[in-house]
């Protein structure tokens, strides 16, 4: 009796998972079919952009800008169909033929995203990569650009350069980051302590909403138009484009960049840094990026700490600057290296990760104590010969002090001395160990906790981190289930965010599992 009832637990376990493949191929089928329907005289078009399993270039466009490998394993859920559209009738019919369908969409422009949420979902769904929606339209005359989505922020620097050497748009460090992304986020940069972030500099955008409609600044009002810069991708609609203010540039900028390890006082200089740089001219970007390394006298392991600045102006002004503001540091004329702004976004002076990471941030207001350096480097120097850790540590100050935090959702503005991103990198063959790292990452998170933010312990929403908070993996949530990581990276805009969710896609149609849910219940 017993193995009767067990064979028929077995047989209806089968029977679901059966009916679940087949409906979710039925709705794959019908989503098909919708999509060649909606324009059919577009249908041989739209035909170019669908890629389902069965076509050969599947995987090659799935994993075009898959950008963190931890998401890229043979378990990884994989989209029924990926939609690279050409034009916004294309975006509209895979909205529509995804709602009818019963199917879950995730729009990517350059898969940045730090948890994948971008391209996977654990509900049958289909990627919107917009990939094909990368134009930068520069207007120098006016110091304006209409630029899509899809195009990268290597694109957007190189396109504004090529119309002038002057004029450039405050964005990331990173160049294959999607404007998209980065704007949606906020988006901090090189520029942000003299022009802000991204989403400070946005003056218009366009807009697919759940219901198709496609809007720009003055159809979507004032609080959507406030909600999409800033508050996080993937819960308000597709934004297709975006109409960005232009800023000004030198001719000649200054970097430098040296490193200190442990036995050459880092620890010292760390803690005077957090005094000096969030004082600096609003002129000044300054990072450390803080790594182990072999120290050459012995061989073993050591903390090296980086760091890098970067100016906007020449050596001259900046050379006595540093010397008066930061002499413990010791620079010599030798470290300052003079450039275009264009060839210092293509020096490579910024650490990137292995394939595969998970990463966490903090913003930080009071600096930290020198003894609770010390004993973070005990930590860093832990990690086994199979990983790679940097943690990076980003000036603010400047403008960023005098932008109401309530300007945008980004809220980490004034008082906030400096931002931790906190990355432990490991190569894909380690991919079976990356528990092991990501434990590690977390337990690095919790020594750090009395040291940072408080009620909330702030995060960037652009460094998406599953572990401060989550909705349920079909993307839905109750306001109070969301407060909890949507406070961390919002504050007090969250509740405004949730107020314009709820009045601009109420049946929560755009979802994920950090989405903004709508209605407070």
């Amino acid at each position: 009796m017993k193995s009767l009832h067990h064979s028929l637990s077995l047989l209806f376990i089968v029977v679901c998972s059966l009916s679940w493949v087949s409906a979710s191929a039925n709705s794959h089928d019908d989503f098909l079919e919708c999509l060649y329907s909606y324009h059919p005289k577009e249908s041989s078009s739209i035909t170019q952009v669908i890629y389902t399993e069965t076509n050969s270039s599947y995987a090659a466009v799935l994993d075009s800008s898959i950008r963190n490998h931890r998401f890229s394993t043979p378990n990884t859920p994989k989209p029924l169909v990926i939609v690279t559209p050409l034009n916004i009738s294309q975006v509209q019919a895979t909205i529509h033929c995804s709602k009818n369908y019963g199917l879950q969409i995730r729009t990517r422009s350059g898969g940045h995203d730090f948890e994948g949420l971008s391209y996977v979902s654990h509900d049958p769904f289909v990627i919107i990569d917009l990939v094909n929606l990368r134009s930068v339209d520069v207007d120098v005359e006016n110091e304006e650009a209409w630029v899509q989505s899809g195009a990268t922020v290597g694109e957007v620097y190189y396109r504004i350069n090529e119309r002038s050497t002057n004029l450039t748009f405050p964005a990331a460090v990173v160049r294959t980051v999607g404007i998209g992304g980065l704007i949606s986020g906020g988006g901090d940069g090189l520029l942000f302590r003299k022009y802000g972030l991204s989403a400070d500099n946005v003056i218009d955008a366009q807009l697919v909403d759940a219901n198709g409609r496609v809007l720009d600044r003055r159809s979507m009002g004032e609080d959507l138009f406030w909600a999409i810069r800033g508050g996080g991708g993937g819960s308000f609609g597709i934004v297709i484009s975006w109409k960005i203010k232009l800023v000004h540039v030198p001719s000649t900028v200054t970097v430098f960049s040296v490193g200190r390890t442990l036995e050459q006082d880092a620890t010292q200089l760390l803690h005077r840094w957090q005094y000096v740089a969030p004082n600096l001219p609003n002129d000044v970007y300054s990072l450390v990026a803080i790594s182990t390394t072999n120290a050459s006298e012995n061989g073993t392991k050591t903390v090296l700490a980086t760091f890098i600045s970067l100016f906007q102006g020449g050596a001259n002004e900046f050379i006595p600057l540093m010397q008066e503001r930061f002499p413990e540091l010791g620079l010599v004329k030798e470290d300052f290296i003079e450039m275009t702004w264009i060839e210092s976004l293509l020096s490579n002076r910024y650490s990137l990760l292995p394939p595969s990471f998970k990463s966490k941030s903090d913003y930080v207001r009071e600096p930290m104590p020198e003894i609770a350096l010390q004993g973070l480097w005990p930590q860093l120097l832990e990690v086994d010969e199979g990983g790679i850790a940097v943690q990076n540590i980003i000036a603010y100050g400047g403008i960023m002090e005098e932008i109401s935090e309530t300007e945008t959702p980004f809220p980490h503005r004034k008082g906030t001395l400096y931002k931790i991103n906190y990355n432990i990198g490991w190569l894909e063959e380690e991919n079976n160990n990356s528990q092991r790292y990501i434990s590690w990452m977390r337990k690095l998170y919790s020594y750090m906790g009395p040291f940072v933010s408080k009620s909330p312990r702030e995060a960037y929403v652009n460094y998406r981190d599953l572990d401060i908070g989550r909705n349920n993996d079909d993307g839905k949530a109750s306001y109070k289930q969301a407060s909890i990581w949507g406070r961390k990276y919002f504050k007090n805009n969250f509740d405004r965010l949730v107020y314009v969710k709820t009045k601009t896609d109420p049946k929560n149609f755009f979802k994920h599992e950090q989405s903004i849910p709508p209605g407070f219940h």
